[in-house]
Formats: C-alpha cells, structure tokens, sequence
C-alpha cells in the first residue's frame, strides 16, 4: 500500500492497552531525519524501494528495498535517502507491556532485517492504516494487536537472520569438530585447526566462540573430560591410565582440571561411580 501521510491516533484512554499505536505514515519521498535523542516511541520502519543510510551507534547501514530497520525508544539516530526517491513506511508504537516484551525479545538496540518474504509484515501494516481510516470506534483496539502481530513478525526474520548466520558458521566448522573428536588423544594447536577451514587462529577462535559459546581449548577439553569421565567408571582401568587415554599427557595437571570441572578428584569419581 503507497502511503503519503501521517496518522497519529488520539486517545487517551487507549494508552493503557498493552500495545499502542502511537503513528503511522509514510511517504515516497522520505525527508532527513536527525534525532540525536532518539524518539519517544519504538519504531520499526520499511523500505518499498529507492535506498537511503541509517546512522545509530557510530555506524553507518545502507537501507535497500525490502529492508526494515527498528529503532528504540530514547536511542540517537539519523537517517536521509541517497537518492531523490526513498519510499520509507514506519509505525511508532508504545503501550502498558511494550517496553516489557521488547526487552524480553532482545530489542533494545537498531537492528535491519531484511525477511525472505515481508508479505506477512506488508499485510499487518496494511491492516493498521485501513482500521485507523475506517473503523472510528475500536482501530485503537484493533491496532494494539496488529502492533503485537508485527513486532513478533519482525522479531521471528531478526532471529531467522541470526540462526542464518550461525548454521553457516556451525558448517564452517564440521570439519573442525570432527577432527577434534577424533585426534582428542594427540596434541592439538590452534594452527592446526584454523588451517583446516583456512583462515588464521585469531579469527578461527573468534568464530569458535561465537558459534560455540567456548574457547577451542575449552571444548576440546571437554571432549577429553567425557572420554575420561567413560574410562573412570571400567573396573581396571587407574587414574593415570584415563588420564592418558583421554589425551592428558600429566596425571597431576589431568587431577587439577578434572577437579576444576567436576567439582571431585578423578579417584572420588571413580569411587562414587563404582
């Protein structure tokens, strides 16, 4: 729906729904905005076509066609077309639960999405202009859960984005992990392992953590950990032998990182698993 206006609903007593929708416009030849203290209201605007830039935290994200972009309340931004034609659709919204649910959701800060299919988002959007242009007595109503449907929508791409990104990342990384399960008895450097996927160790450990939520050496330990965890608990099996069979090479040192992660001796785990 092309949108040339501005609608900002009053009325008081809607203002303690859950949801509220503050304002809705839009226009196909977006003006600069400059809000160095941000708004007063979350916002999550749409880009129908033509390109513009969105400034917030220092940084500078080009805004495309298909792109929506959120914005919280009270955070500093600016943003202003690259072109003569910037066609920007936005909604404001506050209510009772607002501020609860977003940060529930993890919005707190800008972020740009831009879903596989905004269909969904287009007809909520669609929704809200023509109840506030036609059903004079309940399109505050109406509105609070449109608001609801679209923040969930738009929340359900940014995690859809983010999943992404890490199953790319998780693929990356196969390659390692097998590795790593399968030579856990021998030493392992993080060369070795960055060399597997080609790129340097300092980068190698960035993604490992991001995408594992642990260092590579505290993964690999873990490995090391589960082997020797299985080899305490076989009858003949000593201490120094799981130490060596799950790849410590120091008997003392394998006692000091299983009472680190265990909470107990290798000799009180074997005791208490027997």
């Amino acid at each position: 729906m092309k949108l040339e206006k501005s609608i900002y609903p009053y009325n008081p007593e809607a203002r303690v729904l859950p949801f509220f929708l503050f304002g809705i416009g839009g226009s196909e030849y977006q003006a600069r905005i400059d809000r160095p203290d941000g708004y007063h209201c979350a916002q999550i605007l749409f880009c129908a076509a033509g390109s513009g830039t969105l400034e917030y935290d220092k940084k500078a994200q080009k805004i495309t066609a298909g792109d929506y972009f959120f914005l919280p309340k009270n955070a500093p931004h600016s943003y202003y077309p690259d072109e003569v034609k910037w066609d920007v659709r936005w909604i404001a919204f506050e209510g009772q639960t607002c501020d609860e649910l977003l940060s529930k959701l993890g919005m707190t800060v800008p972020v740009v999405v831009t879903p596989a299919d905004g269909t969904a988002l287009e007809r909520t959007f669609d929704k809200m202009v023509i109840s506030q242009e036609n059903d004079i007595l309940y399109c505050d109503y109406t509105c609070s859960g449109l608001v609801y449907d679209y923040i969930i929508e738009f929340h359900r791409w940014t995690d859809s984005n983010a999943d992404s990104a890490r199953s790319r990342q998780m693929s990356m990384l196969l390659p390692v992990l097998k590795y790593m399960h399968d030579n856990f008895r021998t030493d392992i450097s993080m060369t070795q392992l960055s060399e597997i996927i080609g790129v340097t160790p300092q980068h190698f450990c960035r993604i490992f953590k991001n995408t594992m939520n642990a260092r590579p050496n505290e993964y690999l330990t873990k490995i090391r950990l589960d082997k020797a965890k299985q080899l305490l608990t076989e009858r003949n099996v000593s201490v120094s032998e799981a130490a060596a069979g799950s790849g410590f090479r120091d008997a003392g040192y394998f006692s000091t990182v299983f009472r680190k992660y265990e909470g107990m001796s290798p000799a009180q785990y074997k005791k208490k698993m027997k």
